[in-house]
């Protein structure tokens, strides 16, 4: 198994959930709604305390991958300083965004899902989509049977 699954399980066994949002509430962590323009959302800290902000222009689907992906940043990247990083290398905000792209795709996306529409004639494309999952993210999903 690769090390951000392996976070992810940790993480729905700990709290026994896989909503992004209720994980945040548990792990202390603010969630602002705001209109952000073209903007999903962005993770930021202040003085220990750590903020989710979330477009409010955006349908429940999308606020819902924002908020995976963006506490995705705060768990495996806190102290990632994307404006430097974006000034300096394109390389690591790349990786960066990835992973947190990996992140929200197996969070919102798990094993178990999957296993339910095995037999089925059901797409991870449309399966991803329904969970809230961009399709053309699906392909990132680590699928363990």
């Amino acid at each position: 198994m690769d090390r951000i699954k392996q976070i992810v399980d940790k993480l729905v066994r700990k709290y026994k959930t896989n909503d992004p949002f209720e994980i945040a509430d548990f792990k202390g962590i603010i969630i602002l709604r705001e209109p952000l323009g073209s903007t999903l959302g962005y993770h930021s800290s202040y003085r220990r305390h750590r903020f989710i902000h979330i477009n409010s222009d955006s349908n429940k689907m999308d606020q819902l991958f924002t908020c995976a992906h963006e506490l995705a940043h705060d768990i495996l990247h806190p102290r990632a300083n994307t404006p430097f990083l974006r000034a300096n290398t394109l390389f690591s905000i790349d990786r960066i965004e990835h992973e947190a792209n990996r992140f929200a795709v197996e969070l919102l996306l798990p094993d178990w899902i999957l296993r339910q529409y095995m037999n089925t004639a059901c797409t991870i494309e449309e399966i991803a989509s329904t969970r809230g999952v961009p399709s053309e993210l699906a392909r990132l999903k680590r699928f363990t049977k």
